[in-house]
């Protein structure tokens, strides 16, 4: 496995693997890898050639006071993760690398990124769409990988791809969970003790709505309301928000049918975390 920082030994790699006829999967990231990262690292290994992860912590994608320069980084992990999961090059860029000094060229998205996540943080997606559109042009990959835990992401990125015609598939691939049930995140690492046991109203909230579904219930706000009032229950849980929406145009739902994500966002202390199920009805 080899790791570089440069656009163009990316593209140098890139151009000798499909001179040889192999297809290339991509795994983009911002670092601080973790079971999630390495399942899809696994998959990208299983369906393609070649593998390239990118771990890049993305400064365009963090709105004003938001945790950019606290963000969790470890390369020295990553590799060691990557290597594991059987990646064949990690591209390991400066912000300078990818952002020249006057950089002025945003890709922008308007209904799939507005509600959720891009609420709250209204520059998050431009942020995302820019730096995952840079990405393909760099590898040129046949497919790339995101997780499920980042839901609306998920369809930002799909309806990126379709909208722009690039000739690439987006694979979906599962959230991966502890034990205990916590979507696994970079961002768990801020949580101490007492905190990490609150977190756990997420899932708890998220297994509550998936089994009122599976039970029959259909009513948006009688699901809805049964998961706020579990995360309101515990005291270090500050709800950002709790949705049901159209998985794929991410509008809300009175009913749920067809395919459905309910999704939420919880502070737990200052530590905004995320979680969803979907569930085709």
């Amino acid at each position: 496995m080899e790791i570089t920082g440069k656009i163009d030994e990316v593209r140098k790699q890139v151009k000798e693997w499909r001179r040889q006829g192999l297809s290339i999967g991509l795994v983009p990231t911002m670092g601080y890898l973790h079971e999630g990262h390495k399942s899809l690292i696994d998959r990208a290994a299983a369906e393609n050639d070649r593998v390239v992860v990118s771990d890049f912590v993305n400064p365009i994608q963090f709105g004003v006071n938001e945790d950019l320069a606290t963000y969790p980084r470890d390369i020295e992990a990553d590799k060691k993760l990557c290597s594991q999961a059987g990646a064949d090059l990690i591209f390991h860029p400066q912000p300078e690398e990818m952002y020249a000094p006057d950089f002025s060229t945003y890709v922008e998205m308007q209904k799939v990124s507005e509600r959720l996540c891009g609420k709250t943080r209204p520059t998050h997606f431009r942020g995302v769409c820019t730096v995952v559109c840079k990405l393909f042009h760099i590898v040129m990959p046949d497919r790339a990988y995101f997780g499920q835990k980042d839901a609306q992401q998920l369809a930002v990125i799909r309806r990126m791809v379709r909208d722009l015609d690039m000739d690439i598939q987006i694979v979906g691939c599962p959230i991966i969970r502890e034990e205990d049930g916590l979507a696994k995140s970079s961002r768990n690492t801020y949580l101490n003790s007492e905190e990490r046991k609150a977190a756990l109203v997420l899932s708890k909230a998220v297994f509550c709505g998936e089994d009122l579904m599976k039970k029959g219930e259909r009513d948006a706000n009688t699901i809805l309301t049964a998961m706020r009032n579990l995360i309101e229950g515990e005291p270090l849980a500050k709800i950002d928000y709790v949705e049901m929406v159209d998985a794929d145009r991410i509008e809300p739902l009175t009913k749920a049918e067809g395919r459905v994500l309910t999704a939420l966002a919880v502070y737990i202390g200052n530590t905004r975390l995320i979680d969803n199920f979907i569930m085709e009805v």
